[in-house]
């Protein structure tokens, strides 16, 4: 199941991706769910302020899309780099994608006092590898 801040994450790396407004298909894409799935959850985010969708053209995170979304993003981060560099699991990506909606700020935030994590992150994030760029990944590590 995916959460609001899932959705929120994808959208904005879906966003920077493409340079503007996030398609439904592609936010649908990265989350492996339906269109329709998407532009329901889309819709919610759009009740609560954190998106604006526009048909025909994408939809855009709101200031607070983009703090929530940032948010969710490092904490996904913190989730990979415990996974691989304290735990050493070799499928830490799916791990992390399986954890990132039932571990909260909380955890998220004692598990960084684990970690050594990068200053700039989020921003280090890379959509395409769906992993931190500066993360050392073993050559093996597959999900």
């Amino acid at each position: 199941m995916n959460t609001a801040d899932q959705y929120l994450k994808a959208i904005y790396l879906v966003q920077d991706r493409e340079d503007g407004p996030a398609s439904t298909g592609a936010v649908a894409e990265m989350l492996d769910v339906s269109p329709a799935s998407a532009n329901e959850m889309i819709g919610k985010l759009e009740d609560q302020g954190l998106a604006e969708h526009e048909k025909y053209e994408g939809v855009s995170l709101t200031d607070d899309g983009i703090r929530r979304a940032r948010d969710a993003l490092q904490n996904y981060c913190i989730i990979e780099r415990f996974l691989l560099e304290v735990l050493e699991v070799e499928e830490f990506r799916a791990e992390a994608r399986q954890l990132e909606s039932v571990i909260d700020e909380t955890v998220a935030e004692r598990l960084d006092t684990i970690i050594d994590r990068e200053p700039q992150c989020p921003d280090c994030f890379d959509a395409g590898e769906d992993v931190c760029a500066l993360l050392e990944v073993p050559a093996a590590a597959d999900d």
